[in-house]
């Protein structure tokens, strides 16, 4: 979830077809406009979603001139007080074969798009941004540059419709497209009235796949995927907004019931017991490793653990050959944002077997998690903690706590839906912060998250809360004087561990017990010079695939902010420094991150930078969290008794931490995956 403010498939033929014919055939609106614009012959409105809140509308007007049809949009929403305008048309013969596209504004908070195709026979000029080419046109095309604007994807359902063939399609000016039909759901909407809907599964706009719902006519209904910064967004045409948890949920079902046929390819269930033989144990407790050692498993469980001559290898034992590689405890990720089901294989494939998800759609994430634990989805073990805000121009998402009141009823919502925690954001009341606090704790959940505007990680601490979130809050509580960050331009004012105001926060947090989750890798990205490689901030981004990479590429801080911005990550680094010196309690977490799945394993990287040992790394995402969830009796080592979550590596991360890249194998819920099929299912290089 990028919210950090330090600065500034096969096609079908189908009723799509036929809708096709009638929308050229009789006119959805008879207007005729002035001069040569066209004959209006639809026009529609989406509202647009983040998080499940309203944040704006996409108009769209389709004119019929002479053999071709127009369509003109206009996209626009505002996210946490930025505006995202976006504008677009589509010229396209009566059969919708693209004639010419050009988009041109932002798809999110910081991400321009400026790009125009046209097409001239069987040649098309193609522009991005400046860089401008000619190329031959393919047989089969569309034109579309991201997820929107909306009705970029409903033109590209009926052209699929109309033209069916194979399964990827080309997409002008670049990539490719799949789309595939998944199914029929019917949706409760306005006066109780339902209607049936064909879903549809999309491709290759952004990473992962976006579900779309179609009705009878081809109109396409509502899109629920995610948006250019990787956040939850949904569309839903005028009308149709009751059933916007529907399409939520069912999106959710429907992605892990597909990412589920994958695993059961890739990772059979492990039936009878089975032997991990030859591997140097790392059991995570800080003991000294194991060479030549025995892990058996049985029923998801570890039966035995150590050296070969003390552990048999039971009889029928099915015995894996893993001799001169490293067996660990499964990560844990504190810090997450499971936005999409994507992000289930990625994050077994980094090794990562157990989530803390900090703020998502409840109705999302709670299908997912329910998929998961029965069997049904692939991914990690996940833990919830449930967002909130207060009303405010930065306000996110839907649920919203603005007197101490509001605050108890949403910490009983979200502790009957299953959560483990509270996640406060930037808009919450100080009053209400300690009313969520008290309650949370009545209820025996922990609470934690951002320091709202106009508070400090101190008092934070002060009204109960148990872990604070990033590390951008700690050095105004590491200043003398407590001073903040300063202004934009400006260098941040110095550090001052060993003065009174730093020397009074550390001893509270030490005295209270608090968890920090700094996300170091994710500022490392997000404040590393604009323009070089991503590779510069984590070496994970050379496996991206394609439609990834294009969202993170421009990541960065100009060269204007870039002294300011190295400041800052010094002095976010020194912070999480002096946490850890003073003994006090660090969780790993990767809030996402620009490199899915590698981010954490950079985030480990940094904590030895900051001065701990490869071993202390790795317990902050193995023993360490388990212990502040109250696993620990069920996770965070390996064990005999403790649950099968294991992961093999293939060179010693206590040697340099850098190795825990090298995850070659995961072990969770009974089965036993092959990283690299994980990763390839997602589009990601091994």
């Amino acid at each position: 979830m990028s919210h950090l403010p330090i600065f500034r498939a096969r096609p079908r033929r189908c009723a799509s077809a036929i809708a096709l014919a009638l929308l050229l055939a009789s006119p959805l609106a008879s207007q005729q406009a002035a001069g040569d614009s066209g004959r209006v012959v639809e026009s529609g409105t989406f509202v647009l979603h983040k998080f499940e809140q309203a944040v704006g509308t996409e108009r769209y007007v389709v004119r019929q001139r002479g053999d071709t049809l127009v369509m003109a949009t206009d996209f626009k929403f505002t996210d946490r007080g930025t505006e995202v305008p976006l504008n677009a048309s589509f010229r396209a013969r009566r059969d919708l074969t693209p004639l010419a596209f050009e988009i041109r504004g932002s798809s999110a908070r910081g991400v321009e798009v400026d790009a125009s195709v046209a097409v001239d026979g069987a040649t098309a000029r193609v522009r991005e941004g400046t860089a401008s080419r000619e190329m031959s046109v393919p047989g089969r095309f569309f034109t579309m540059a991201g997820y929107a604007p909306v009705s970029m994807q409903m033109m590209f359902v009926r052209w699929a419709a109309a033209h069916p063939g194979a399964d990827s399609v080309p997409l002008l000016p670049s990539g490719a497209l799949t789309l595939e039909r998944r199914g029929t759901d019917t949706v409760a909407v306005a006066e109780g009235r339902r209607v049936a809907l064909t879903r549809w599964a999309v491709g290759g706009l952004q990473w992962g796949r976006e579900a779309v719902w179609t009705d009878a006519g081809g109109t396409l209904v509502a899109l629920v995927g995610i948006d250019a910064e990787f956040d939850h967004f949904e569309a839903v045409r005028q009308g149709y907004e009751p059933a916007l948890g529907a399409f939520i949920a069912r999106a959710a079902a429907d992605g892990m019931a597909a990412l589920a046929e994958i695993g059961r390819r890739i990772g059979p269930e492990t039936e009878g017991t089975l032997a991990l033989v030859g591997a140097t144990l790392i059991d995570g407790t800080g003991r000294a490793s194991v060479p030549d050692a025995v892990v058996v498993v049985r029923d998801g469980r570890i039966v035995a653990a150590g050296p070969r001559a003390s552990v048999a290898v039971p009889a029928g034992a099915r015995v894996v050959d893993v001799a001169g590689k490293y067996l660990l405890p499964g990560l844990w990720d504190m810090h997450a944002h499971f936005q999409q089901v994507e992000w289930g294989p990625v994050y077994l494939a980094a090794g990562v077997t157990t989530v803390r998800d900090v703020g998502n759609e409840l109705s999302f994430i709670t299908a997912v998690r329910d998929a998961v634990a029965a069997g049904r989805g692939l991914g990690p073990r996940l833990l919830l903690a449930g967002i909130v805000d207060g009303d405010g121009p930065r306000a996110l998402g839907v649920v919203r706590a603005n007197t101490p009141e509001e605050a108890r009823t949403v910490v009983r919502r979200y502790r009957d839906a299953g959560f483990q925690s509270i996640k406060i954001y930037s808009s919450v009341k100080p009053e209400v912060v300690a009313a969520l606090a008290a309650e949370a704790h009545r209820l025996g959940m922990r609470i934690g998250g951002h320091v709202p505007q106009g508070m400090t990680a101190v008092q934070m601490v002060e009204m109960g809360v148990d872990e604070i979130t990033h590390a951008q809050f700690l050095p105004q509580v590491l200043r003398a004087g407590g001073q903040p960050n300063g202004a934009p331009g400006t260098l941040p004012p110095p550090l001052a561990l060993d003065s009174p105001q730093a020397r009074a926060a550390l001893a509270l947090f030490r005295e209270r017990g608090t968890v920090f989750d700094p996300t170091l890798a994710l500022y490392g990205q997000l404040l590393r010079p604009a323009g070089g490689p991503i590779e510069s901030a984590d070496p994970g981004a050379a496996r991206l695939p394609l439609e990834l990479r294009r969202g993170v590429e421009g990541s960065g801080s100009s060269p204007e902010d870039q002294p300011r911005a190295a400041a800052l990550l010094g002095q976010l680094r020194e912070s999480v420094a002096a946490l850890h010196r003073a003994g006090l309690t660090i969780v790993a977490g990767s809030d996402q991150g620009l490199v899915p799945g590698h981010t954490l394993h950079a985030e480990l990287e940094a904590y030895v930078r900051a001065g701990m040992t490869p071993m202390q790394a790795l317990q902050s995402a193995t023993l360490v969290p388990a212990r502040v969830m109250g696993m620990e009796r069920e996770l965070g080592t390996l064990e005999p008794g403790k649950r099968a979550d294991l992961i093999v590596v293939d060179a010693d991360p206590l040697a340099s931490i850098s190795n825990i890249r090298r995850v070659s194998a995961v072990l969770t819920a009974g089965r036993l995956y092959d990283t690299a099929p994980l990763w390839r299912s997602v589009g990601f290089t091994p």
